[in-house]
């Protein structure tokens, strides 16, 4: 499924709007107390932590996503973190996918790494839009598919992977809280410090931890960069909107976003929000993502 330039134009727009909706409802609560509660999730407790912003910055996002036009002369499917999946994703030609506030953890913590994420996705999985706001610092990304990516309304573009790069920058690795305590942490570290000496760069170092939406943000911001969620069993890896706007502003730079098998991310999985089944992989250019894969522990 593509899109007109003027329809992609038109539903990005929407979605900016209603990212902003979104991130004023944070901001509004930016100094009062917010009430933590715990939900069913993933394995990580960032997975399961949510709050009364979270609810109200989803509602105020949908309603600006519902006040528009129908897309392809029908009303809006909605996939959104906050509520239950009523499987319209999956008969509609696409859908809005909503993280009304990814980095919740963070925010309860108050310290930098949430934002809001809002992405328009064809039911084959493939993201049309994407749609990406900092409300802490206001940056906004955005990208259509085919129209490039953009930060702050100017045209973004990543130096080409052959570039040549001092040997005195790093290997950022973009890492979760979780990593903190994976089992496979110190291992993981010592391989990718060689594929950065490998590379010609000086080694390896951790970016600030932040959600995955503005980690994946990162990868491009910092690159040479990573991110990435390894495949596991039990269900968790992250969820569909949590990869959803960024997977296509990074696809639209030319870095990478893909499964750890290389091929693109199941942005509509029938059978699960999760993504644990084939993992997560953004990374700033193809040299670098290929090397990467070797490392999975399978």
């Amino acid at each position: 499924m593509t899109l007109s330039p003027d329809k992609g134009s038109a539903l990005c727009e929407r979605a900016v709007e209603a990212a902003r909706a979104g991130a004023d409802v944070i901001r509004s609560y930016r100094d009062r107390e917010v009430v933590v509660s715990i939900k069913d999730g993933g394995s990580t407790l960032a997975s399961q932590v949510v709050t009364e912003v979270d609810r109200r910055c989803e509602a105020a996002i949908v309603e600006v996503l519902r006040a528009g036009p129908g897309i392809l002369n029908e009303p809006p499917a909605l996939l959104t973190e906050e509520t239950e999946d009523d499987g319209q994703r999956l008969v509609r030609d696409c859908f809005w996918c909503v993280d009304p506030m990814d980095g919740t953890l963070a925010f309860t913590e108050n310290i930098p790494g949430y934002c809001v994420s809002v992405a328009l996705v064809a039911r084959s999985g493939v993201p049309l839009v994407g749609v990406v706001l900092d409300p802490v610092t206001d940056h906004l990304y955005h990208a259509v598919r085919g129209g490039g990516a953009f930060r702050n309304g100017e045209q973004w573009t990543l130096p080409p992977a052959q570039q040549a790069v001092p040997s005195t920058v790093p290997l950022t690795l973009l890492a979760d809280h979780s990593f903190l305590n994976h089992p496979d942490r110190e291992r993981v570290m010592a391989d990718l410090d060689a594929i950065a000496f490998e590379l010609g760069l000086s080694g390896v170092t951790t970016g600030d931890y932040a959600g995955a939406v503005l980690n994946a943000i990162r990868v491009a911001e910092q690159a040479p960069a990573c991110y990435f969620k390894f495949p596991k069993s039990e269900p968790g890896g992250g969820s569909l909107w949590d990869f959803a706007a960024t997977a296509c502003i990074l696809t639209e730079l030319g870095a990478v976003a893909t499964n750890f098998a290389g091929a693109p991310l199941d942005l509509n999985r029938a059978d699960s929000t999760f993504m644990n089944h084939r993992g997560a992989l953004m990374a700033s250019n193809q040299i670098l993502a290929a090397k990467i894969r070797t490392i999975a522990p399978f």
